[in-house]
């Protein structure tokens, strides 16, 4: 008895918690399909940045980015922030962001696009005011900034807890052997549309659980990083630190970025240049991000050689393939949660999964009002 008014309650907090975390939960998956492939659906809205690139990528040794960096500069002499070169190995358009020195992530952040020779800008625009990162900023923080990504980490962790959780609970079949199993995973298609449907939305549920677990948990630990490194701290000890790059000043001629790209390049010879990061002119150091063979970001790795931007003395290095045990798994947490860790077989999979949701509410929501209907039927039938 006690067992079954524990049931119950379980099936009533995944009722009301999905009837109302579930809105956020589909906005959530929906955002996240949008963005698997953020970049080739900005791409395809932009066809101005269509152009076709006569012979290889350029790697970080080209001398393609200075000349990218002279271009814009002599566009646009009043920007003294920090530019930031993405090493994509892949013909096209040259990505670059700007940013003001000091400004947090989400800033006034410019997105500019050049041509592969690096000789013409062929779009600008500022990070939040076009749709993808307007999607992004959505899908990361509700558009309220470090508010609202504090409000997606813990709603995120209610979702996994109060929804994903208590819906396997109330599905578990009561009796175990295969009778129990066999009709916990039957799906009576001739029954009446409430079992029906209950029967769609336990089996989405199923499906999905698995990637949608992890997609949740690493959102979860990605929005909510302290409280993340406090639960991984006693079981995997502490996060490395970062390394100290100290603000510097320069007033001699800067080595050019194919240059200091050489220096970097020597301090870890196993690694591949992903971004370039050059300092306003007279302070800061050129930054190198590098992806290390065992970093499983292909994107945003995690391994950084920091120069001195005149006389390239090496400031400070970080490598990921030496990292402790809860740094390392920090360092899968974004690739996971983007779907690129096997390349186009999880971010189709990811796409689709992230359906799931809007799935999964439609049937509960759908299911919960025919329900109310009957009742609401037999009520009037039993009054006449």
């Amino acid at each position: 008895m006690a067992r079954q008014r524990l049931r119950l309650a379980v099936r009533q907090v995944h009722l009301w918690m999905g009837l109302s975390l579930g809105a956020l939960f589909v906005l959530l998956g929906l955002t996240g399909s949008a963005l698997v492939f953020y970049q080739a659906l900005d791409l395809a809205l932009h066809p101005e940045m269509a152009v076709s690139a006569k012979g290889p990528a350029p790697d970080a040794q080209s001398p393609v980015w200075d000349l990218a960096l002279a271009t814009m500069r002599a566009q646009r002499p009043d920007r003294q922030g920090i530019y930031r070169f993405e090493v994509t190995g892949e013909a096209g358009p040259i990505p670059v962001r700007y940013e003001m020195p000091g400004r947090a992530h989400g800033g006034h952040r410019v997105m500019i696009w050049l041509s592969p020779d690096g000789g013409r800008v062929l779009r600008e625009a500022v990070w939040g005011q076009y749709l993808m990162t307007w999607l992004y900023d959505l899908h990361m923080a509700l558009l309220a900034g470090p508010v609202g990504t504090l409000i997606i980490g813990w709603s995120g962790l209610a979702i996994f807890l109060l929804v994903m959780v208590s819906g396997v609970w109330v599905w578990w079949p009561r009796t175990s052997g295969r009778g129990g199993w066999a009709k916990a995973l039957r799906y009576a298609r001739h029954a009446a549309l409430t079992r029906r449907l209950r029967d769609m939305h336990k089996l989405a549920g199923l499906i999905g659980l698995p990637v949608l677990s992890v997609l949740v948990m690493t959102g979860v630990m990605l929005a909510l990083p302290d409280q993340s490194n406090a639960a991984l701290r006693p079981l995997f000890g502490p996060v490395d630190p970062s390394p100290k790059a100290m603000d510097h000043t320069d007033t001699g001629p800067r080595l050019s970025i194919t240059q200091a790209a050489v220096i970097a390049q020597r301090v870890l010879p196993s690694a591949r240049i992903v971004w370039i990061e050059v300092p306003p002119i007279g302070q800061g150091v050129y930054k190198f991000r590098m992806k290390t063979p065992h970093d499983p970001s292909a994107r945003f790795p995690h391994s950084f050689v920091f120069l001195d931007p005149v006389s390239g003395r090496v400031v400070a290095v970080q490598n990921a393939d030496k990292a402790g045990r809860t740094t390392t798994i920090n360092n899968w947490l974004h690739c996971l949660h983007d779907a690129s860790v096997l390349g186009l077989f999880t971010r189709w999979l990811a796409v689709i999964i992230g359906l799931v949701p809007a799935f999964l509410f439609t049937t509960g929501l759908w299911r919960w009002l025919e329900r109310k209907c009957a009742n609401r039927r037999q009520v009037d039938s039993l009054a006449h």
